[in-house]
């Protein structure tokens, strides 16, 4: 299994004008399945994922608790992602669709590509619009 395209069709950014610090939480969701027959794959056919992912500020007292609480801001994406697979890996996913899941062997690395793409363009979306300090880690310089 190979990523052999991604795109974005979809993008998203609000913040409430009552926004206060808050709790974030991310998801991706996989919203679509659909094989794909491509000439140049010659032993592999494409499947194509659609996803949504999302990072939501929501108010929450209580972080353990399963209610979600206001929502406070909203950063997500919504896109499509192209994956080149054998005949089997193909079965193992129409298989897995039937459920509206992804097969657990591919859905890591899948999921990792999209939240390193959605993660990163987060950051400048959450800065323009004032949503607070980025959710990823961005390397300073100190003096030494």
């Amino acid at each position: 299994m190979q990523i052999i395209g991604f795109n974005f069709t979809k993008i998203h950014a609000e913040k409430s004008p009552n926004f206060r610090n808050s709790h974030r939480n991310y998801a991706v969701e996989f919203t679509n399945f659909e094989k794909e027959k491509i000439d140049l794959l010659k032993d592999a056919e494409a499947i194509n994922l659609s996803f949504r992912y999302s990072l939501i500020y929501e108010d929450k007292e209580d972080a353990s608790s399963k209610e979600k609480g206001e929502k406070l801001g909203e950063t997500s994406f919504e896109g499509t992602i192209k994956v080149s697979a054998s005949k089997e890996e193909t079965k193992d996913f129409q298989k897995a669709w039937k459920k509206k899941q992804v097969p657990t062997s591919a859905a890591l690395p899948i999921q990792n590509f999209i939240l390193k793409r959605c993660a990163t363009k987060s950051v400048f979306l959450n800065d323009e619009i004032g949503l607070p300090d980025p959710h990823l880690k961005i390397p300073q310089l100190h003096p030494q």
